[in-house]
């Protein structure tokens, strides 16, 4: 279960959480000393700023006053000086700026997947792919423009507001007062703004979630839309989430396009209060011509800040956003307990160091904590044995296989390796242990060769060529176009179900797990294919302890002990002929099957 995270306070309260702001900058930690540079960077552009109307006042108001030609030149040669140095200043900050917000993203991407690839299977269960995608890359992408051009760049142009306010009330405080007598009204304007914003993009993002779901899951099953007509009614479905994201966008765009314009109107009032009161002061000398250009000018950079604050700051809110949907992945609980400390498995008495024994003791499972799919579970597996598990659909055969590899966790009970319950043993030594072939072989978008190794590179081509010959897949191999080189493309969709399955053999070859487990492995495939896929599996089962799960009994019945389950209970057990004989449930599968 996911940790309460601010999510649910921000999106009610105020934008700018300081819990999450200090969680985000708890990132660019391991970079303090570009994030210093970029921060004494921001400082010296604020600090430049205001310089550059004071050097123009104090031009008109001396050298030029006084028909001094080679102070104006003197003094041009400076401003332009200060120009590149500005330049070079303003290079030198969008550059760190950028620099750290790409590389803390990279951190930030890194550890969602990583988090991610730690979650238990029942966390994918209830949140779409599309949903994970968007966290993953849409999301911590946004974010990036919190370092890159929020939170320094506001506190860049927070710093310049002061400055030039500073230098403003030192030059004339007439002129200033009359310049900020606008502030209030902008002040109204940009806290309008602000919220119109943040409610138009909290829901761009949901619905860019709404929407990557939608596709990923209907582009995947493109083939049953088609197969049953229903374009039509998708692409009514896919409109009305675009729409929301469409309406919801023009939200953000109306905002915009009432706000900057509003903010014009406001400067072009300051100026024109500016120039009345202004031009007023310096005919009666109370006021210099240059301190009236100066101040002119001062207007500029003193109102850009200030809108561009508010832009900043809903940069800032689509960023907090997105960090909250990030923290939300990233502080979910639902994470496989890797607490075991054991990396092997002691070697059981009278057998090789090799041969693993299975064990389930009294294991009861439920996938909501209430609906038991498993109900007091028993069998074992000796060392170099197969075990078959039948039953109809819904008998809790798969689930057998979840909760071994740790896919699942048990409610009660237990389950051992040579007596050492499975928790005891590190994870990944546990999943080392065991090859897993799925009746629906997920085949990656490479190369036979990446995807036999999976894209290990201590296995060599030349290991993966003899586990694709063991198994009898290097026949085909052979006559495809660049051989083991041959891209398969997406889910294996340039070979047949039989290809796919002897690659998936040959997979688990080149890992030599101890333990076998095939879950349908033949269910979808031809008679002929079945015959060459059941020669394979004979060679990788041998010196292997194994665990079957089938409809077709055809597969099953060489195995040492066949449990047949209903409902998630063993309700018969035997060899295949002690099962013949008893005339239970097996009798009558094998019958509609055979006879």
């Amino acid at each position: 279960m996911a940790k309460s995270t601010t999510t649910e306070r921000s999106s009610k309260g105020s934008a700018f959480e300081w819990s999450l702001v200090k969680r985000i900058l708890s990132y660019a930690r391991p970079y303090r000393s570009w994030f210093i540079l970029s921060l004494l960077s921001t400082i010296l552009l604020s600090l430049i700023a205001p310089a550059i109307p004071y050097l123009f006042q104090y031009v008109l108001d001396n050298p030029t006053a006084n028909n001094d030609v080679d102070g104006v030149r003197r003094m041009i040669l400076i401003i332009l000086g200060v120009f590149v140095f500005r330049a070079l200043v303003m290079y030198g900050n969008t550059y760190l700026t950028g620099w750290l917000g790409q590389t803390i993203i990279h951190d930030i991407r890194l550890q969602v997947f990583n988090h991610l690839t730690s979650l238990r299977a029942k966390y994918f269960d209830k949140h779409p792919v599309g949903q994970l995608q968007t966290r993953t890359i849409s999301d911590v992408e946004t974010l990036n423009n919190v370092f890159s051009e929020g939170l320094v760049t506001i506190f860049g142009d927070l710093l310049q507001l002061a400055v030039i306010f500073c230098v403003m009330l030192y030059t004339d405080v007439a002129l200033t007062l009359v310049i900020i007598s606008t502030i209030p009204i902008l002040l109204f304007a940009t806290y309008i703004f602000k919220n119109a914003i943040r409610s138009a993009f909290q829901k761009v993002r949901k619905y860019v979630g709404e929407m990557n779901s939608f596709l990923q899951e209907h582009i995947t099953g493109m083939l049953i839309t088609q197969i049953f007509g229903r374009e039509q009614v998708e692409a009514e479905r896919f409109d009305k989430i675009n729409k929301n994201y469409l309406n919801a966008n023009l939200k953000s765009v109306m905002a915009y396009s009432i706000f900057f314009p509003v903010v014009e109107i406001i400067t072009a009032m300051a100026t024109a209060l500016l120039v009345w009161y202004g031009v007023g002061s310096v005919l009666n000398g109370s006021v210099t011509f240059g301190t009236l250009i100066a101040f002119l000018m001062y207007i500029t950079m003193f109102f850009r800040p200030i809108r561009m604050l508010a832009d900043r700051f809903n940069t800032l809110q689509m960023g907090m956003v997105s960090a909250e949907r990030i923290f939300q992945v990233l502080d979910t609980e639902e994470v496989i307990e890797n607490s075991g400390e054991l990396k092997d498995l002691p070697v059981l008495e009278g057998y090789p160091a090799n041969e693993i024994a299975i064990e389930f003791q009294k294991v009861w499972f439920a996938y909501n904590d209430h609906d038991w799919v498993l109900q007091d579970v028993s069998f074992k597996v000796n060392p170099g044995e197969t075990v078959a598990i039948v039953g109809s659909t819904g008998a809790g055969k798969s689930t057998i296989i979840n909760l071994l590899t740790r896919f699942y966790e048990i409610n009660r009970g237990k389950i051992s390796l040579n007596g050492l319950d499975i928790s005891e043993l590190q994870l990944q030594c546990l999943r080392r242990k065991i090859g897993l072939v799925l009746q629906d072989i997920f085949l990656f978008s490479g190369s036979i060769y990446d995807n036999i190794t999976l894209a290990n590179p201590k296995i060599s081509l030349e290991q993966a060529k003899r586990a694709a010959e063991i198994v009898g897949a290097d026949k085909f191999i052979q006559n495809l176009p660049g051989k083991y080189d041959y891209n398969v493309q997406e889910r294996g969709a340039t070979l047949s179900s039989g290809q796919r399955q002897l690659i998936a053999f040959a997979r688990v070859i080149v890992y030599d797990p101890k333990i076998l487990i095939l879950d349908e492995a033949t269910s979808s495939v031809d008679t002929e294919s079945e015959e060459i896929i059941q020669a394979a599996i004979d060679k990788i089962m041998s010196g292997r302890t194994s665990i079957i799960i089938a409809h077709r009994l055809s597969t099953v019945q060489k195995a040492d002990l066949i449990l047949v389950m209903k409902k998630g209970k063993i309700v018969e057990r035997g060899n295949h002929q002690q099962l013949l004989e008893n005339k239970g449930i097996y009798r009558k599968l094998y019958d509609l099957q055979f006879v």
